[in-house]
């Protein structure tokens, strides 16, 4: 019962989060915000919704470690898992230079929240997290402003994907409905995942980092397939990247300010480690020496196997 519970529970969590983000973009837009400006803030958040909501409630309900397992997690299942799968079935390429920007300060704010988690998290740490969010929020729309004037590929993708023309009582419908969902799925949710970690009698930790965080990333999976689908490589790319940071900086934060306390050493020895690495991978990969960077089939294949090996290094830690 508590895995069809679970498996309901992530269903309507990505459907919520769709129409959630459809309502809040679509009332954006009637009151005449730019559709760049939509695509940066309202679908990038509400892309990030399920984790968001699911850490919250984890934090509440006193499970710190269900909300920092989804948030690490779904950064791994993000650059392993989903870049892994979408360029096996189409190579990536990084045409874009307001991404290659982006990547470097992903790196930093990895390793900056790495170094916050050493003696625990506390409310001056989440502060701290959701100070840099705005501060990267003011810092990609100036750049993406400048990129838009100069013809940057992405953020031509990112206005172009923007939801369509919705009435105001439509919109504010999808926004309530999606609110509605989000919150409701995300309770049952946590509430299912908390009954299978004790069941199994492993930690919250453990099911935060793969059958929540896989579940959470599901929006990111169908958004990077079909825009790959599509040929817009860099708005695939973007996606990750953009979601990766509001996961650490918005989604991160929460355990901090609602549940402050020690951080598990495993996560410290084994996890956090394997999230820089797979963004050291991203990095090289976006940087590289050639004049396009990009993720080839090979490439896809070795950052998939890499995230499939994660998930048996976290099987077998649950046997010892």
């Amino acid at each position: 019962m508590d895995y069809l519970v679970l498996a309901l529970g992530l269903v309507v969590l990505v459907y919520a989060a769709d129409w959630f983000v459809d309502g809040a973009s679509a009332i954006a837009k009637n009151f005449g915000v730019s559709p760049l400006l939509i695509g940066l803030t309202i679908v990038g958040l509400g892309t990030s919704a399920p984790e968001i909501l699911v850490s919250s409630i984890a934090s509440l309900q006193g499970n710190p470690g269900l909300a920092i397992g989804n948030a690490i997690g779904s950064n791994i299942a993000n650059m392993g898992l989903i870049l892994g799968c979408t360029a096996l079935i189409a190579p990536l390429a990084f045409h874009s230079g307001l991404l290659k920007r982006e990547l470097p300060v992903l790196m930093a704010i990895s390793i900056f929240c790495y170094v916050l988690a050493f003696d625990g998290l506390s409310v001056v740490d989440g502060i701290l997290m959701l100070s840099t969010l705005a501060v990267f929020l003011y810092w990609l729309i100036q750049t993406a402003m400048l990129a838009r004037e100069n013809k940057d590929v992405l953020a031509q993708e990112i206005e172009s994907e923007v939801a369509d023309e919705m009435s105001n009582t439509k919109a504010w419908l999808f926004l309530i409905g999606g609110l509605v969902g989000l919150l409701l799925s995300s309770k049952v949710l946590v509430w299912a995942a908390v009954n299978i970690a004790h069941a199994m009698g492993v930690s919250d930790l453990v099911i935060g980092l793969t059958i929540v965080a896989l579940g959470t990333s599901l929006p990111e999976l169908a958004a990077s397939i079909s825009s790959v689908l599509k040929g817009e490589d860099d708005l695939a790319i973007g996606n990750v990247i953009g979601s990766n940071v509001y996961n650490l900086l918005a989604v991160y934060s929460l355990p901090a300010l609602i549940a402050p306390g020690l951080v598990e050493a495993s996560v410290l020895e084994r996890d956090f480690p394997v999230l820089l690495g797979f963004t050291a991978v991203l990095f090289i990969l976006g940087a590289s020496f050639k004049k396009v960077g990009g993720i080839s089939r090979w490439e896809g294949a070795g950052l998939l196997s890499a995230y499939l090996y994660y998930q048996w290094m976290i099987y077998q830690s649950t046997l010892i």
